[in-house]
Parts: structure tokens; C-alpha cells; sequence
């Protein structure tokens, strides 16, 4: 089964930079960027996000159709995260802790029905970038192996914006544009063709985070689909097990 969660990658003039003391050359729109979702002190301060909500899906064949499920996101620094869908169908449950990634289904109806299973190293590079875009607010990429890239200035939804890639290694791309005029995040591409757009707005820990994303994909047929998250609650820096990353042992089983 194609589990969409590891698709969903929730939601990032001349080219100029400048140079901060013990800090790579960032595009100046970053400083701005940040700004805009909080100050320094809470952005390098955050530790964990707990996300609760509501996710929709559509019918690839058929957009009309549509799945509604409740969702859990939970990162934490540096490479932890788990993410759970429940519907009436199925619960989903893909998680990274480090460098092991795993994810399990099971009937909601029958507990003694489930399958896990280990993903493969192409996987958990893409979890582990979204666990950074997640957490990091835009810096320090490199320091996870990857680069920023200023593309220069263009125009998004009418909107004056800079265009930034956040370059995680072959086929983990994130293209940013951002409002030149205020910093705020107008929309994202990511390789393969799929957007990410954010709407709303929800504060929580000094840090704007948006009330929905929605992100448009093809699957491989060629059609596409439409992910919708909704949040409605957000939790900044909450104290986490361990065990909620962990891959489940037989005994958990």
C-alpha cells in the first residue's frame, strides 16, 4: 500500500547574501522569512511540534471522492517524527527515529490485524529532510548535508517573491517563494511535479504556524490528488517519549 504521508513533505532582486559570523552565506530574504514566523529565540529555542488535526484526501480517479481521517504529526530535533492517520478503514502510523524508519498499518476494528514493515535508505532521506524543513525555519541546512540556493526573483499569485531551493541531496528538493515584502512564505514546489500551499494562521509558542496546508501530487499513473491538513491543535516543545519514534518490537506487537 503507498502510504501518502511519505509524499507529504507538512508544509518553506539579484540574488544577495551575506555572511554572519559561524554561519554558511544565507539569501538576506531568510532573515526576513524568519521574522515572520517568530523571533530567533523561539525558532532556535524549538525543540518539538505536536500537530493534531483533521486530513482529507481525494479520489485520483475521481475528485469528488474523498477520505477524511484524524492526523497526528509529532517532530523532534534532530530526526524524529511520527505521523498517524485514523480513519474508520485504517490506522497508518509512519515514523523515523534516526536513521530507522518504519511504518504499520492495522484494522481500527481488530488489533490482532496489522503488517509493519522497515523502509528503505531512499525513504528515510526524504523523512529525514522533512523532519529538518519541519523544524529548522529555514537555516542550517548544510549542516545536515544539504545547501540553500537563491533563484532570484520572480512572481507567485500575483505576489512579488523570492525564489529559494532548500537542496536536501538527488530528488529532495524544496522551492520556496517567499513575499519580498514581508517574508512570508507563498508557496512551494517539490521535485516530481507536487505543490504545497499554506493557508490561515495558528500561534503557538511565539511561532506562526499555518491552519492548513494543502498539497497537490501525482501519483503514477500521472493523475493527480489533493492532501488537505487542517490543524487544530498545536503543541511547542512538549516533553516526548522515546518510544513514540522507536521501531516497535515483537513484544509491542
Amino acid at each position: 500500500m503507498t502510504n501518502p504521508f511519505l509524499r507529504l513533505l507538512a508544509a518553506g532582486a539579484v540574488a544577495l547574501a551575506f555572511v554572519v559570523p559561524g554561519r554558511a552565506a544565507e539569501p538576506i530574504i531568510l532573515n526576513k522569512a524568519r521574522a515572520y514566523v517568530g523571533a530567533d529565540a523561539a525558532l532556535d529555542g524549538l525543540k518539538s511540534l505536536h500537530y493534531t488535526g483533521t486530513i482529507v484526501s481525494t479520489d485520483p480517479a475521481d475528485p469528488t471522492k474523498q477520505t477524511r481521517s484524524a492526523m497526528e504529526m509529532i517532530f523532534q530535533k534532530p530526526d524524529q517524527q511520527r505521523i498517524m492517520a485514523t480513519s474508520d478503514k485504517l490506522i497508518e502510523v509512519t515514523a523515523l527515529d534516526g536513521y530507522d524508519g518504519w511504518q504499520r498499518l492495522q484494522d481500527p476494528a481488530d488489533p490482532t490485524k496489522w503488517r509493519q514493515s522497515l523502509l528503505g535508505s531512499d525513504q528515510i532521506k526524504r523523512l529525514r529532510a522533512q523532519a529538518w524543513e519541519n523544524l529548522a525555519f529555514y537555516r542550517g541546512i548544510e549542516r545536515v548535508g544539504g545547501r540553500v540556493e537563491d533563484q532570484g526573483p520572480t512572481s507567485m499569485d500575483g505576489v512579488a517573491c523570492q525564489k529559494v531551493a532548500f537542496i536536501h541531496g538527488p530528488g529532495i528538493v524544496f522551492i520556496r517563494y517567499f513575499d519580498v515584502a514581508t517574508g512570508r512564505l507563498v508557496f512551494t514546489e517539490l521535485e516530481g511535479g507536487g505543490t504545497v500551499k499554506e493557508q490561515g494562521e495558528i500561534m503557538a509558542g511565539g511561532i506562526r504556524f499555518p491552519k492548513s496546508v494543502i498539497q497537490t501530487s501525482k501519483n503514477a499513473a500521472g493523475q493527480i490528488f489533493t492532501l488537505t491538513l487542517t490543524f487544530e491543535k498545536i503543541l511547542v516543545n512538549e516533553v516526548l517519549s522515546p518510544k513514540l519514534f522507536a521501531v516497535p518490537g515483537l513484544s509491542n506487537r
